[in-house]
């Protein structure tokens, strides 16, 4: 059966991409799918003039969306929370609003078995992608989310190169520990790498707007509902490129790497990783009595710790159930805030050289380790890293999707 695809896309002062939009979208083979683009920003934006400039590109940006929508036959919906009166009022402001605000839109026509495919503007993606998305969702009833494969391609910036690099290289060294220690939260949040179904959304109550951060909230409210997929064929390619549209995510990192600060995305040692590990396996001995874990400093007190765990055992039937109920506790969030409040140094390439010569990461070519340095080595010896972990990550994003 062919389900409808519904394409969703916040925008805020994009008009340069909209043209990028419809390339990618009158190229795709799957044509059951209707486009719903939120033009937003806050309403008090018309009264600055530092902004009045954003607001006018915004309707510049509803008026090119309109002609091309008509004169290439696209179903489309546009969301107008750009206009004089129109924007966002007070603290309900920011892409996570917009994308509620779509999702909400969509919830009054979509079936269960409709596809959601969350993009961002400058995102380009091939001319199968919606089909593969598709197929996928179809060949895997059990698959009710996809976190997507991406890539950011270089451009001519050399420092948005160097420091997208960097990005994905913290991303990507992240992600492989998690699965390496066997956490449910192996994702990677990008709001321009999620698909999922329509009953998905309505099974987790919708979607719930954050300033910044609104995709990693998502994701991990999706994995408490049911584990999702994180392999897809075909890749998404965001660009590469410094941007403040939000306080959070890939822009704002590179911005802020650029002028030498990214303590905020360090890559934390693997011994922080294996305690958590460790944790994991003293599950089932935590599931009949109180004992000393790996983690304990998380907790203020053991007293605090022992309440937490008496509570999941007294509410949880059975290992399975505990074992779940842990997870759901112990969640991608509190894993964050582990990681974050013992990490106590700043030797990132020799975190990231220890990780890639383990045997998990199948020991990297030492060659391409060579005086390694994220500040000092060449955009090529940092992009064959790069694409070595790529590799890596889609080895094991088909691995645990297909256990």
């Amino acid at each position: 059966m062919s389900n409808k695809l519904y394409i969703a896309i916040p925008l805020l002062d994009e008009y340069d991409n909209i043209n990028l939009i419809f390339r990618n979208l009158e190229s795709q083979t799957y044509k059951n799918f209707k486009l719903i683009v939120c033009v937003n920003q806050p309403d008090i934006w018309w009264d600055d003039s530092s902004k009045i400039d954003i607001c006018e590109q915004n309707i510049k940006s509803i008026d090119l969306i309109n002609k091309l929508a008509s004169d290439n036959n696209i179903n489309c919906t546009i969301i107008d929370k750009a206009s004089k009166g129109k924007g966002w009022q007070g603290k309900n402001i920011g892409v996570g609003w917009a994308r509620k605000t779509i999702m909400d839109h969509i919830a009054l026509s979509a079936s269960d078995e409709d596809i959601i495919v969350s993009l961002d503007a400058d995102t380009y993606f091939k001319h199968n992608y919606f089909a593969v998305i598709h197929n996928h969702f179809a060949n895997n009833p059990q698959i009710e989310t996809i976190s997507i494969p991406y890539y950011h391609p270089q451009n001519s910036d050399k420092e948005a190169s160097r420091a997208i690099l960097r990005y994905e290289i913290y991303m990507r060294y992240y992600f492989l520990n998690m699965v390496r220690i066997g956490s449910p939260y192996a994702f990677s949040a990008l709001g321009s790498a999620i698909s999922f179904r329509y009953r998905a959304l309505k099974k987790i109550g919708g979607f719930s707007p954050k300033k910044s951060g609104e995709d990693f909230y998502f994701i991990q409210k999706m994995i408490k509902y049911k584990p999702i997929g994180n392999w897809l064929e075909e890749k998404v390619y965001p660009a590469a490129r410094f941007s403040d549209r939000v306080s959070f995510g890939t822009g704002p990192a590179m911005i802020k790497g650029n002028a030498g600060n990214w303590e905020s995305y360090p890559l934390y040692p693997i011994a922080l990783f294996d305690k958590i590990k460790a944790f994991f396996d003293l599950i089932p001995q935590l599931y009949t009595n109180n004992i000393d874990t790996p983690i304990d400093a998380f907790w203020k007190d053991k007293d605090s710790k022992d309440t937490v765990f008496e509570k999941l055992r007294k509410n949880n039937k059975d290992l399975q159930h505990f074992t779940k109920a842990v997870h759901d506790y112990f969640d991608g969030l509190r894993t964050l805030q582990f990681l974050k409040a013992n990490y106590n140094t700043d030797n990132e390439e020799a975190n990231l050289i220890e990780f890639l010569n383990t045997d998990f990461a199948n020991k990297i070519d030492a060659r391409l380790l060579i005086n390694f340095s994220f500040n000092d080595s060449s955009l090529g010896q940092l992009d064959a890293v790069r694409d070595f972990m790529v590799d890596l990550e889609d080895k094991y994003r088909k691995q645990i999707s297909n256990s």
